[in-house]
């Protein structure tokens, strides 16, 4: 688990006043969190990971329609 005491974290601006993710790009890796539960757990990717997810939400995989 990488060190996650330095990590700057980014919001949307999309977001909602009561909470979306939040990612922090650390070296080498991402991290997400959910913002309403800072303490909670973080999930960690790796570059290819992430373009493979960001691919997908811009393909419309994750669509729920």
């Amino acid at each position: 688990m990488p060190d996650l005491v330095g990590a700057v974290w980014r919001k949307s601006t999309y977001s909602a006043v009561n909470g979306c993710v939040e990612i922090a790009f650390l070296d080498g890796l991402v991290a997400v969190r959910d913002s309403k539960d800072r303490q909670g757990q973080t999930l960690i990717f790796t570059p290819v990971e992430w373009r493979a997810f960001i691919d997908g939400v811009r393909d419309g995989q994750f669509d729920l329609s």
